[in-house]
């Protein structure tokens, strides 16, 4: 049941959501007067009956928390009188699931403007990627960087000079004018600087390099020169046997350059400069060309969320992934952290044995990895998760499943893996933002859908990310880093079907070209996950 002050999301639940700040007083729902006794702020929620000191908290219809001690109607649930708790899973009784594909009749004949590659991917941009191998490399990147983005036209002008010179009451010189883009079917050149490629543990050095593997083939990858020193954990030969095993049918172009075998410093910059050159004449052939939306692979994730993510972007964002998965696309949903209170969902989604076993083997061994650390996925809530409603994980867990609607789960992948099967993908990423983007593109994704309730400037060097806000205040108030507003669902002027409209439709739009506040923002965030304790 809503209306404009509060809403009960499942017939299940016994806690309601306020929609809008409640006083202390009486309100009824479903015909039950009930006292509340504090103020409510929005996002929270209070109970629509007594507890036991035990007794479950429901929302979304699923066990989220339990109560520390007896609770009367109508208080508002906080982490002093809740503990998180979520139900056992178990893969012995899966449940027969049936899915009722959404109508997608209207976008069956409907492309997006790609970037076809020789593997048969489609790209949603045409970028060349400069990828080193170690950090000590970090420092030619940034010379090689400088140099090619003023010289090619990709340069974006600092908007900040102008007002830095007047605070010090200086006159800034002429600034040098701004050149058009040299290869106009080139969308950019894409730097990824990382702390990584030598030192740390072996294991370290081969999840770099299947992470790296996974940008270089990424279908919106022309082509990469890398940059090696020579003596690091991470070799080129290491890479390159990655490479084959992870892409057998890659075809594109790459230059591999090693400091310890050229003469100089200044040789090698040049010969990376030089040879890039004459690449990117070849990738400025390539033209964007109709490709079907099956073509598609979209990521699903969720940051800064607070207590509308659940009830408005989030499936909202559900919606279009089905919408997705019906026209016979992938979508990739990930943060495992984020789905602990909704596994047994998930297990029963599955659409074979290996599937959901591959699911739960993941799933127990990263909480025992956190276990041992004296951490655990109830741990997850950030302090800004719980100041706006997310209270325990199991709250913030099953609402942030709402990203991935209701398809079945055709695969599961753990990180670094490529998406290779249509459907409903599930990755295993942490819960933290950048490196959670960081592996969905570096497992294929070449669109980024991202919730946020507070606002985060998140991006991804390859993967264009479309941020979609759950209330419209932070749509207003963030209107530089926000691309899609879904607060009009907890206004009741919009469903979450029409949204999820909308939200394909952008994604058709930005497949095809349009830029993101991300991109515009040239927010270009890359952290490899090395495989630690990370929520």
């Amino acid at each position: 049941m809503t209306n404009e002050r509060f809403l009960r999301i499942d017939g299940r639940d016994n806690v309601l959501v306020a929609l809008q700040d409640l006083k202390p007083g009486v309100v009824e729902a479903d015909g039950v007067a009930i006292d509340v006794p504090q103020p409510v702020p929005q996002k929270h929620k209070f109970l629509t009956e007594c507890l036991s000191k035990g007794d479950k908290i429901y929302m979304y219809g699923v066990p989220v928390g339990s109560a520390n001690e007896d609770l009367p109607i109508g208080t508002m649930i906080t982490i002093e009188n809740v503990t998180h708790f979520a139900d056992p899973i178990s893969l012995d009784n899966r449940k027969k699931y049936e899915w009722q594909a959404p109508d997608v009749s209207a976008w069956e004949e409907r492309t997006f403007q790609g970037y076809h590659r020789p593997d048969g991917k489609v790209g949603t941009a045409n970028y060349w990627l400069f990828i080193p191998l170690v950090f000590c490399e970090n420092r030619n990147l940034k010379a090689i960087e400088e140099t090619l983005k003023s010289s090619l036209g990709y340069k974006k002008p600092n908007e900040y000079l102008q007002y830095a010179h007047e605070l010090i009451g200086g006159v800034m010189e002429q600034e040098m004018p701004l050149r058009n883009r040299v290869f106009e079917n080139v969308d950019g050149i894409k730097f990824l600087y990382h702390d990584g490629g030598c030192g740390g543990t072996r294991g370290d050095a081969e999840t770099l390099l299947r992470l790296l593997a996974g940008y270089l083939q990424h279908p919106n990858v022309a082509g990469a020169t890398v940059l090696s020193l020579g003596c690091q954990h991470a070799q080129v030969q290491w890479f390159q046997e990655i490479q084959e095993e992870l892409y057998p049918q890659a075809s594109k172009p790459v230059i591999y350059l090693e400091q310890q075998v050229i003469q100089s410093e200044e040789k090698l910059i040049k010969k990376a400069i030089a040879d890039t050159i004459e690449q990117l004449k070849e990738a400025n052939q390539i033209e964007r060309k109709p490709a079907p939306l099956s073509k598609l692979v979209v990521g699903l994730e969720c940051g800064g969320s607070d207590g509308f993510s659940g009830i408005s972007a989030n499936p909202a964002v559900g919606y279009a992934s089905d919408l997705l998965v019906a026209l016979g696309a992938s979508t990739v949903l990930s943060e495992f952290p984020e789905l602990n209170g909704v596994e047994q969902d998930i297990i029963d989604r599955c659409t074979a044995d290996r599937v959901a076993e591959k699911f739960v083997d993941i799933q127990r061994a990263y909480e025992a990895q956190a276990r041992a650390a004296g951490s655990g996925f109830d741990m997850n809530p950030s302090p800004g998760n719980i100041k706006d409603g997310l209270i325990t994980d199991a709250i913030k867990s099953a609402g942030a499943a709402k990203k991935g609607g209701r398809a079945p789960v055709s695969d599961v992948l753990d990180y670094t893996e490529p998406v290779t099967r249509p459907g409903l993908n599930l990755l295993c990423t942490p819960g933290n933002d950048v490196e959670s983007t960081t592996g969905l593109a570096g497992s294929g994704a070449s669109i980024i859908l991202f919730t946020t309730g507070l606002g985060t400037p998140t991006g991804n060097p390859l993967a264009s990310v479309i941020k979609i806000s759950s209330n419209t205040s932070l749509s207003e108030r963030m209107s530089d880093i926000i691309d899609l507003d879904a607060g009009p669902i907890t206004r009741g002027e919009k469903n979450i079907e029409q949204v999820g409209e909308e939200i394909l439709e952008k994604i058709i739009a930005v497949a095809s070209g349009e830029k993101t506040k991300a991109m515009d923002l040239e927010q270009n965030d890359f952290i490899l996950w090395k495989r630690g304790v990370s929520l």
